[in-house]
């Protein structure tokens, strides 16, 4: 797999993470550690694709 291959398909696991959150929210039985969990989840995905990113310029 491509650096970019692999950044698309984190871009897309990022996706899916926020869409779940945003169903997580919109829920009246809303669980605070199932949020920080998947936002928790978003944030290293965020940081992987940052670092992937910074690499490809070098």
């Amino acid at each position: 797999m491509t650096i970019q291959a692999h950044i698309a398909s984190l871009e897309k696991k990022h996706g899916d993470l926020e869409e779940e959150l945003q169903t997580i929210l919109s829920s009246p039985s809303a669980d605070d550690r199932e949020i920080a969990e998947v936002k928790r989840r978003k944030l290293r995905l965020k940081d992987e694709m940052q670092r992937l990113k910074a690499n490809t310029r070098h």
